[in-house]
C-alpha cells in the first residue's frame, strides 16, 4: 500500500467537521483536520449569532464525546412545542413527558457549540490542525489506495489520505471539484433570526406557528429571552432589516400573535437565504461527504443540524468497525455503508421538512382546511405523533453508538 500522510483527511472546521474529528479520537488513526478560518469561535462564519435546537440525540452523541458537560450549563431545554396556523383552529402540541425523556430539545447558541468543540480539539491524540489553510485541487487515481488533496502555502504542498471526508459547506468544493451534481432548490425566502424578550415567561416551550408569509419559531433560551426565526420573503427582507426594535417587535406580533405577551430588548437581526440542497451521492472511492456538503435544510423543524452530527455518528462508526475487521477505511465498499445507513434518515428528514414548507404556504381554502384538520388529527392519534416526535428527538430507526451512550471502541 502506497505510503499516506494521514488515515482520515477532514476538510472544513465547522461544527460538524469539528465533531467529526472528536468522534475519530481515541481509534489510533492519523487525522487532520483543514480549515480555512481562523480555528476560533469568534473567526469561524459557522459560529454566528443562530441558536440551534439540539435534539435528544444531538445531546447523546454530544454527552458521549465528553463535549455536553461544557454546554449544559446554558442549554435551555425544551419541555414542549406548541405548533399552530395563524387564524386556524388546529394546533398539535408535544410533551417530554409523553415521551419520557428529560426534554425533547435543547435551545444552544451555535457560538458556544463552536467553543466547545474547538476547545477539546487541541487535546485530541493523532489529531493535526491544518489552519488556516484551504483545499485547492483533490485527486483519486484509479484503484490508488489514497486520495490526494493540494494546499497552497507559498506553494502547493500535497497530501495523501486513505479517506477525505468533505465537511465543506453547501458550497462544497470537494463535491463541485469531484462532479458530484446536487439537488438545489431556493425557497425565494430568508430567515431573519433574532434574540427577543418577551413580557410573559416562556415556561420552556417552543412555538412553530405558520402564515400566510412563512413559519415564525420561538426557541425558550436562557434569562427567560427567546430565539427567534421569522421567514422572509426575499423582496420585502431590505425592509424588514431596516426596522427599528419598536417596528420588528411589532411585526413579530402580527405574525405569532400575544401568547408572550409584547417584545422587548430585542436583540440585532441577521438574514440567511433558505434553500434545500442534497447531494445525489453521499459517498465515492476515498470520499464521504457529511453535513451541509451532503444536505442543507430549511430550518422549518430545526433539523438540519442534527441531521448533520447523525451523519457524524454512522460514518464514525463505520469507520472504526472497519478499522477493527483490518478493512480499507476508504474504500468504496466501506463507505458504501455509511451511505446506505444514512439514506432513510436523510430522504425522511428532507421529505419531512420541504413538506412542511410548501403545504404551510399554500393559501387555497381546501388546503388550510386541510391543514387544520392534520394537525388536530395528528395532536389526537398517538401512534403517529410518537414517531414524528422520536424522529425529531433522532431517536428513530437505527441508532449509532455515540448516540445510545457507547464509544466506539465497545
Amino acid at each position: 500500500m502506497s505510503h499516506t500522510d494521514y488515515d482520515v483527511l477532514i476538510v472544513g472546521g465547522g461544527m460538524v467537521g469539528a465533531s467529526l474529528g472528536c468522534a475519530l479520537a481515541g481509534l489510533s488513526l492519523r487525522i487532520a483536520l483543514v480549515e480555512a478560518a481562523p480555528l476560533a469561535a469568534s473567526a469561524h462564519p459557522s459560529y454566528d449569532d443562530r441558536t440551534l435546537a439540539l435534539a435528544q440525540g444531538t445531546k447523546r452523541i454530544f454527552q458521549t464525546l465528553g463535549l455536553w458537560d461544557s454546554l449544559a450549563a446554558t442549554a435551555t431545554p425544551i419541555h414542549q412545542i406548541h405548533i399552530s396556523e395563524r387564524g386556524g383552529a388546529g394546533f398539535a402540541h408535544l410533551d417530554c413527558r409523553d415521551e419520557g425523556v428529560d426534554a425533547l430539545g435543547y435551545v444552544v447558541e451555535a457560538r458556544l457549540i463552536g467553543a466547545a468543540v474547538l476547545a477539546k480539539l487541541p487535546t485530541l491524540p493523532g489529531l493535526d490542525l491544518l489552519c488556516p489553510a484551504h483545499l485547492d485541487q483533490i485527486a483519486i487515481e484509479p484503484d490508488a489506495a489514497c486520495a490526494t488533496v493540494g494546499l497552497p502555502d507559498g506553494h502547493t504542498r500535497e497530501l495523501r489520505a486513505r479517506l477525505v471526508v468533505a465537511a465543506d459547506g453547501a458550497r462544497s468544493p470537494i463535491r463541485e471539484q469531484l462532479g458530484i451534481s446536487a439537488l438545489r432548490w431556493e425557497y425565494g425566502q430568508q430567515a431573519v433570526i433574532a434574540n427577543v424578550t418577551p413580557a410573559l415567561p416562556h415556561q420552556q416551550v417552543a412555538y412553530e406557528r405558520f402564515t400566510e408569509d412563512g413559519p415564525v419559531a420561538l426557541l425558550p433560551m436562557s434569562e427567560q429571552r427567546c430565539a427567534v426565526v421569522c421567514t422572509i420573503n426575499d423582496p420585502a427582507v431590505p425592509e424588514v432589516l431596516a426596522l427599528d426594535d419598536a417596528g420588528f417587535g411589532a411585526l413579530l406580533t402580527r405574525r405569532f400573535g400575544d401568547r408572550l405577551g409584547h417584545f422587548s430588548r430585542i436583540g440585532r437581526r441577521q438574514a440567511y437565504p433558505l434553500f434545500l440542497l442534497k447531494a445525489r451521492e453521499h459517498a465515492r472511492e476515498r470520499v464521504a461527504i457529511i453535513g451541509n456538503a451532503a444536505h442543507t435544510l430549511h430550518p422549518i423543524a430545526g433539523q438540519g443540524f442534527n441531521l448533520g452530527i447523525r451523519d457524524v455518528a454512522a460514518l464514525a462508526e463505520v469507520i472504526a468497525d472497519a478499522r477493527r475487521a483490518e478493512q480499507d477505511i476508504g474504500a468504496l465498499t466501506v463507505l458504501d455503508r455509511y451511505a446506505d445507513w444514512r439514506r432513510w434518515d436523510q430522504r425522511q428528514t428532507i421529505a419531512f421538512t420541504d413538506a412542511l414548507t410548501r403545504l404551510f404556504v399554500n393559501p387555497l381554502p381546501p388546503v388550510r382546511l386541510a391543514r387544520n384538520l392534520g394537525l388536530l388529527a395528528f395532536d389526537f392519534y398517538p401512534p403517529i405523533k410518537r414517531l414524528i416526535t422520536r424522529h425529531s428527538m433522532g431517536l428513530a430507526g437505527r441508532l449509532p453508538k455515540l448516540a445510545r451512550g457507547l464509544p466506539l471502541t465497545a
